[in-house]
């Protein structure tokens, strides 16, 4: 499997701690051990580009993985190009409950967060 740790630190994906522990709770929900997340850029969306978020048990020839407390996120080398040195993050508020990234890249991004543009 392509091993993203050993890019160098700005070219990763960060996982927070609380995006660990949901990919977990949602991998421990579906009873399959081998589920990752999906990170993928797609063009559209209000900014540009936008996020798309999917539980995957199958990693491409062109994927990334990046790995933390056991958990795995799995990113195309296409859209690493437009998410280097971004983190993935997962929210809980009075809105509800989503994935998010923070990311360097983006110059503009929605008021939604789920779009940006660089």
């Amino acid at each position: 499997m392509p091993d993203g740790t050993q890019l160098a630190p700005e070219e990763r994906i960060l996982i927070s701690d609380s995006a660990a522990k949901r990919i977990g709770e949602l991998k421990d929900m579906d009873g399959n051990p081998n589920l990752m997340l999906r990170i993928a850029v797609s063009a559209g969306g209000c900014s540009g580009f936008s996020y798309g978020f999917d539980l995957d048990d199958t990693v491409n020839d062109d994927d990334l993985i990046f790995e933390k407390n056991g958990v795995k996120v799995v990113v195309d080398e296409t859209s690493l190009d437009l998410l280097k040195g971004s983190e993935l993050d997962f929210k809980e508020d009075l809105i509800g409950s989503y994935f998010q990234m923070a990311n360097p890249n983006a110059n503009v991004t929605c008021g939604c967060g789920s779009s940006f543009g660089v």
